[in-house]
């Protein structure tokens, strides 16, 4: 059962990658990669963030200077056209990805309410 879990999931990794939303993610963010200055200041800005979720996450509280750091970063990142783009192909796969998690946890969802 498991391994067919596994087949199915690859099936519908698949299926996402053919869709139009994740096509046009793949170009936004080819296009972003493409200008090294901007491709590096979104790698700092993703490598931030995942040090701060990491330290919020471990309980840690985050000093001034860190909130401060990623706010400025943020805004940078933001002003960038082709990170707009990118941003804005992601909430296509992201609606994508909410729809099955929905379909996919209803059956525990109708379990609890039943």
């Amino acid at each position: 059962m498991a391994e067919n879990l596994h087949d199915l999931s690859n099936q519908v990794a698949a299926a996402l990658q053919a869709t139009p939303d994740f096509q046009g993610l793949q170009k936004a963010y080819d296009t972003m990669k493409a200008d090294a200055d901007t491709y590096k200041l979104f790698r700092d800005f993703q490598q931030l963030q995942g040090t701060l979720q990491q330290k919020q996450m471990a309980g840690q509280q985050l000093s001034d200077d860190e909130l401060k750091n990623a706010h400025d970063l943020a805004e940078k990142v933001s002003k960038i056209d082709a990170v707009q783009a990118l941003m804005e192909a992601e909430k296509g796969v992201n609606q994508i990805l909410s729809d099955l998690n929905k379909t996919i946890t209803q059956p525990i969802q109708d379990l609890y309410q039943g």
